[in-house]
């Protein structure tokens, strides 16, 4: 079995994900957004803001600035569901111009399962230990075995072409893969998900660690809007607007007020006097009395100003 590189994740028995090279990160992705006015350098924490703005409204072309190039090793049948994302440039290791090596999948025992009977592409259900065994087994009867016929007809001098069909598609197969941020992100999304197969799910989790230490913020951002997000339809916003008691929106948005204010004196702070001149210009309706009650509790979160105006905008629209 080939050695597994020092700088790689390991992945499965054998595979394994190791990042070769990155092209820019959080601040390529700004300098990107920022270029069709010019705008020069800015603080970390703008970044940051301005990075979330463009996950949340989708603005996605900035992040095709970051490049990543991966070296992987996985099963063929792996490979075989990797592919289906077609944003990405792959060369892969040849079984036509090379041998093929002596190195197969074997599942570990806890992941061998039943057919779920919900999900026609997953697993569900615990299978008895003499069932694991003979799975176990025969896979490796059948790539010991295979291996051998490969082997005698390689020596035979048979095209390796023509050889290699008769290999199963838990052989272990090699390629570098190389792909922008938002794609793989996309990619990431899909094949992290819990109902993803679990061996290519390894993979991409693996690949996810990549992404947390080169871009950061644009992590961050995919986590907050598109893997804990919600997006409504039409149909399920009319439903809300219904039934949703005009009562609750209202405690809502007096919250959302609370935090913009607070949010606001965190970025610049104000005098005393003007705290509540600044509560209500964002629309707070709270008595001055009452308003000092809840400020001097402490207990009022801050966030970012851009985004919780935007869900008071949005707030605002059920009303109406």
């Amino acid at each position: 079995m080939s050695k597994i590189p020092e700088d790689a994740i390991k992945c499965l028995d054998k595979g394994f994900v190791r990042l070769v090279d990155a092209m820019g990160g959080d601040d390529a992705i700004v300098q990107a957004a920022r270029v069709s006015y010019g705008k020069g350098t800015a603080k970390v924490s703008q970044d940051r803001g301005l990075i979330r703005y463009l996950m949340r409204h989708r603005h996605t072309t900035p992040l095709e600035m970051v490049e990543f190039k991966f070296h992987c090793k996985m099963p063929i049948f792996v490979a075989r569901q990797w592919v289906r994302h077609r944003t990405a440039n792959i060369n892969e290791y040849s079984l036509r111009y090379s041998e093929a090596r002596d190195e197969f999948y074997f599942p570990d025992p806890e992941h061998i399962q039943f057919q779920s009977a919900l999900n026609k592409q997953g697993r569900l259900g615990e299978v008895s230990e003499s069932l694991k065994t003979k799975v176990r087994d025969y896979f490796e009867e059948i790539s010991n075995r295979s291996f051998e016929i490969y082997s005698e007809l390689n020596d035979a001098g048979v095209a390796r072409e023509l050889a290699r069909a008769i290999l199963p598609v838990n052989l272990y197969t090699e390629w570098y893969w190389k792909n922008d941020l938002h794609n793989l992100l996309h990619f990431i999304g899909l094949r992290s998900d819990s109902h993803a197969q679990y061996e290519i799910r390894v993979f991409s989790d693996a690949m996810a660690e990549s992404v947390k230490k080169v871009a950061p913020f644009a992590w961050e951002a995919y986590q907050d809007y598109v893997v804990s997000g919600l997006r409504f339809s039409r149909v399920e916003q009319s439903l809300l607007e219904q039934n949703l008691p005009e009562r609750v929106v209202d405690d809502i948005l007096e919250d959302i007020v609370y935090q913009i204010t607070a949010s606001l004196h965190n970025n610049k702070p104000r005098e005393d006097h003007e705290l509540f001149p600044l509560y209500e210009k964002q629309g707070g309706h709270d008595s001055k009395d009452d308003f000092m009650l809840k400020w001097d509790s402490g207990e009022i979160e801050v966030g970012n100003v851009r985004e919780l105006r935007e869900f008071k905008e949005k707030l605002l629209s059920l009303k109406k």
